[in-house]
């Protein structure tokens, strides 16, 4: 699948099989987010893969995360605020996007996740105090029906040349 195939294609998923996700797909997943450009080439990022289904209940507490209870995998997006105070929030959330068209080229469904209690997460993860919880991705089979093609503005409406453009 082409890189722009994969951005199109990509859903918000928020219903899973049970069907484990393979450690080779995992494996590219996550590449394509270590791989990912960052601000003086920091990388000031951890991510934790999130398997156990008692950790994804404690991460699932959000108003809108219940369903990490069911996905077979969690990655959480950490950020090193030591490393690199400005940026680390961008460029994890660089490194996230990869992995998005990453699971949606491996066939796979995501849904972001920024509906949770960041200091439930750190303890259940222990997470050092100097990074951040930026976001975390569900990630797995989808278990919903394909839905029709996501509705978009032009690009008239959102680009314009030199200046901005009022509509």
């Amino acid at each position: 699948m082409d890189v722009l195939d994969a951005i199109k294609k990509r859903r918000s998923v928020r219903h899973y099989s049970a069907e484990a996700v393979p450690e080779g797909a995992l494996s590219r997943v996550l590449e394509a987010g270590r791989v990912a450009p960052s601000a003086m080439n920091n990388q000031p990022w951890h991510f934790v893969v999130v398997k156990d289904p008692d950790m994804r209940k404690k991460l699932s507490g959000g108003k809108y995360a219940k369903f990490l209870q069911e996905c077979p995998v969690v990655i959480v997006g950490c950020g090193d605020k030591q490393k690199s105070p400005e940026w680390h929030n961008v460029d994890v959330t660089i490194a996230l996007q990869n992995m998005v068209t990453q699971a949606t080229a491996e066939g796979l469904g995501t849904c972001w996740i920024g509906s949770f209690d960041e200091n439930i997460a750190k303890e259940a993860l222990d997470v050092p105090e100097h990074f951040t919880v930026v976001a975390m991705l569900a990630l797995g089979y989808s278990d919903e029906k394909p839905r029709g093609e996501r509705k978009t503005k032009s690009l008239d409406e959102i680009t314009s040349i030199d200046t901005f453009m009022k509509g």
